[in-house]
């Protein structure tokens, strides 16, 4: 055969093997390996017509198929192209966009007044996110009212349902009515021998110009406790240190009456919440919740340190609002448990809110208390809270940026309401994602556009109790259960100086790459993820010796590669507890060295994030970076990147703790079964992802062939590489489904005993902690609550139901 008919890819490559010289040994190589492939393509070639001659049936399968499907994958995973955006080209322009000057300003606009839930800053604050999604996502806003929905009503339902028919980005807010109350008035006085007040306490902060936000918003937001009971309490005053239901045991071992009693404690240690739940139980009048210096390490005043807003220390009459609901009872719209809560919903008496009056004070006021503890046994408090309860509405933003693959879909999300102002929570968290939002919108102007499809949340009245995601994850349940693969959670981004990591196990290992890739936003050499050991800079040598041991616990509450579990307190909640969808979060947290974080505070100013919190912005950066690579791993590799075999050695890890809790507590039980069930599941993993390897690399093999040869041998339209791809493809797709499983596979319709909200098997928060997360909770509960050896061994056999079925579920299938 003369050169000149052979495939025009043959001519290049017979040219490349044409020597003047005696070719070496390493050419002859070249020279052999070259002759094999120009072989392999001449027989390819000649089997054309044959390619050409398909059925008519194969072709009308052809034009059936997800042609969205092939197209994603060569504009996603491709290598060589240019026009669109590939993925890690994609990967790389994204990183260049988020910058500190432009965090800065997101910041500015979202702390400039106070927004707590339901108000006029609030909703101001909705219209905001919403114009910054419309201009970044290219969404030109339609005339006349704004996008926004009643919950319920049809046009609200259709925005989210027809999410999968979306072909451009779009974005509305959605308006939920959940039971929300506003403080009416409030005070706290110590009554002398004849009932005379003989000490009023200054409930409110107090700031001068030094920080003219707090000074100017300083009793904007009063002191008070959201969804806590209004009415007066009298009694004698408790101490119970920090509320812990270790903390109550002890003081009744040690025959303490907490009847009609006002129990003071401090924060630390559990959710607000339930601290006054374990008070109420135990016929407690009412609860007062401190902030103490002693939780701030080493930078207090008695280390020299001048307190905010003239140093880094706490300034004694700052006070930490927040709300009182018992989050681990369940989330949401107390009033609405399991239902969203529309203008027109049925209302319950709502259980997961307190029967008792709370107040939360300051140092300054406590230390008062303190004293007359010393001095005068048990002295007699009067709390009056006087609250406003009523139906409000809150206002979450939604944004799509519609994918190939339309049944999947990844949703990124946080919170945007706040006490007062904010600037670290939420507005850190809504400035880093808007950051990352302006990255995706800078993909869309180059062609790019997502595998899946991506949700972008800004949710409503998280402070109140999760009550925006979780509204919104209780009305669309079967639609996230059906397309969500994943949720990337973003609260507070920064509040210290050291990052913390939480995620279901399905995502650690995501979690870690992603960091590893994003230079550390302070120190040069070094990696986000090796922010996970920061402290701070400012030593002292006062320190309290528990507080010590117990930020070192918390330290090591994590799995090996350095990730905790997920507890409940932020918006992930109604997604990985209720429906199954694996979640993470990231964010720079405050150490024991760190500057003061005033939390829920008057003092959470832009002035506090500027001069202690990030001075450069370049944490609020980092963490925006770090969001984003994770969704655009979620959203464009074509195998979600989805860890099953780590999450089955991490049950493993969480059996050995119970098992340990179960020998403590003398409660003799058989886990070997459980046991044997989860080595089925390590192996089973295995497999998968032995499989997950080989359709990654047929597929590359693939699109490899077909970028080198295929459009020289086989033209667009005949169907050949077509059908090859797809077939890799659609294999990829059934792995995909088997790793979405996963974490699905472990809700249970009855949920975790006596609160049946949560029903993850695997992970909830703790009864009794809220914020922390309880692994293995029936298993767990059943041991240190009930010592029921039946109970116990009920939840071993529920779980390992879910895991043996979990085993059939992931079975690969030769």
């Amino acid at each position: 055969m003369d050169k000149k008919q052979l495939p025009a890819v043959v001519v290049e490559s017979t040219s490349v093997i044409a020597f003047d010289t005696p070719p070496t040994a390493g050419a002859r190589l070249i020279a052999k390996q070259w002759f094999r492939t120009s072989i392999a393509v001449f027989i390819i070639c000649t089997l054309y017509s044959c390619v050409q001659s398909y059925s008519p049936q194969e072709g009308a399968h052809l034009a059936q198929v997800d042609q969205d499907l092939l197209q994603g994958y060569l504009q996603n995973v491709g290598k060589g192209c240019k026009d669109p955006l590939c993925g890690r080209e994609a990967e790389t322009l994204f990183l260049s966009i988020p910058n500190e000057e432009s965090a800065l300003a997101t910041s500015c606009l979202f702390t400039s007044e106070p927004h707590m839930a339901g108000t006029s800053g609030d909703f101001e604050s909705a219209k905001s996110f919403l114009a910054i999604l419309q201009g970044e996502l290219g969404i030109e806003p339609l005339p006349g009212d704004l996008p926004i929905f009643r919950a319920g009503t049809n046009e609200s339902r259709s925005a989210t349902l027809d999410i999968s028919s979306y072909t451009k980005p779009m974005a509305w807010i959605d308006t939920y009515f959940p039971i929300l109350n506003t403080p009416l008035n409030h005070s706290l006085e110590i009554l002398g021998t004849h009932g005379n007040p003989v000490w009023v306490a200054e409930l409110e902060e107090v700031s001068d110009e030094a920080d003219p936000y707090a000074a100017m918003y300083a009793t904007a937001t009063p002191a008070w406790h959201g969804l806590s009971r209004g009415g007066e309490a009298l009694g004698k005053l408790v101490y119970a240190h920090y509320g812990r239901k270790q903390d109550y045991d002890a003081l009744l071992e040690a025959g303490v009456d907490f009847t009609g009693k006002i129990v003071l404690t401090r924060y630390g240690g559990n959710f607000r919440g339930l601290k006054v739940k374990r008070a109420q139980e135990l016929g407690a009048a009412g609860v007062l919740i401190y902030s103490d210096p002693r939780d701030d390490g080493t930078v207090t005043s008695k280390d020299g340190y001048k307190a905010y807003p003239h140093g880094p220390a706490r300034n004694p009459t700052s006070v930490q609002r927040g709300s009182v609901h018992f989050n681990s009872l369940y989330p949401g719209d107390p009033t609405t448990p399991g239902y969203p809560s529309y203008e027109d919903s049925v209302r319950t008496e709502g259980l997961s809110r307190p029967t008792i009056p709370s107040l939360p004070i300051s140092w300054k006021n406590a230390e008062v208390l303190l004293k007359w503890l010393d001095h005068t046994e048990e002295p007699v408090v009067r709390l009056v809270n006087n609250v406003d309860d009523k139906i409000t509405p809150i206002w979450n933003v939604m944004g799509v940026i519609p994918g190939h693959i339309r049944d999947e879909v990844v949703v990124v999300g946080g919170h945007r309401d706040a006490w007062v102002l904010g600037a670290s929570d939420p507005s850190s968290g809504i400035t880093s994602m808007l950051e990352a939002v302006r990255g995706f919108g800078q993909l869309l102007t180059k062609g790019w556009k997502p595998l899946r499809s991506i949700v972008i949340a800004s949710w409503d009245a998280e402070e109140f109790g999760l009550i925006g995601s979780t509204e919104w994850g209780e009305d669309f349940t079967e639609w996230i259960r059906d397309h969500v693969v994943a949720y990337v959670n973003i609260d507070t981004s920064v509040s210290g100086s050291r990052l913390r990591t939480s995620a279901s196990p399905l995502l650690a290992h995501l979690l870690m790459q992603t960091a590893m890739q994003i230079p550390h936003p302070t120190s040069e050499g070094r990696t986000l993820w090796d922010a996970r050991n920061d402290r701070g800079a400012l030593f002292g040598d006062n320190f309290d010796s528990e507080i010590l041991n117990m930020d070192h616990a918390a330290h090591l509450s994590v799995d090996n590669l350095g990730v905790r579990p997920l507890g409940s307190g932020s918006d992930y909640t109604v997604f990985l507890q209720y429906i199954g969808v694996p979640c993470a979060e990231a964010c720079f947290t405050a150490t024991l060295h760190d500057p003061v974080y005033h939390y829920h505070s008057v003092f959470d100013t832009q002035r506090w994030q500027e001069l202690y919190g990030d001075l450069t912005f370049s944490r609020h950066v980092a963490i925006a970076k770090h969001i984003g690579l994770q969704v655009l791993r979620l959203s464009g590799d074509f195998v979600l990147p989805l860890n099953t075999t780590h999450y089955s050695l991490q049950l493993e890890a969480y059996v050995d703790q119970v098992v340990t809790l179960a020998t403590a507590a003398s409660v003799d039980v058989d886990f070997s079964p459980l046991r044997h069930s989860i080595h089925n599941l390590q192996a089973a993993s295995l497999n998968l992802d032995i499989e997950k390897a080989k359709a990654e690399h047929k597929s590359r093999a693939a699109l490899r062939s077909l970028v080198r040869y295929g459009q020289r041998c086989f033209p667009p339209g005949t169907g050949f590489w077509e059908r090859r791809l797809l077939r890799v493809l659609k294999r990829a797709k059934v792995i995909n489904r088997k790793l979405i499983a996963f974490e699905r596979a472990f809700i249970s319709k009855d949920g975790i005993k006596g609160r049946e909200w949560f029903k993850h098997l695997g992970v909830a928060p703790g009864k009794w902690l809220g914020y922390g997360a309880t692994t293995l909770p029936g298993i767990t509960e059943a041991i240190t609550l009930d010592g029921d050896p039946m109970a116990v061994a009920h939840e071993i056999e529920r779980l390992k139901g879910v895991i043996d079925n979990l085993v059939e579920e992931i079975r690969v299938h030769t």
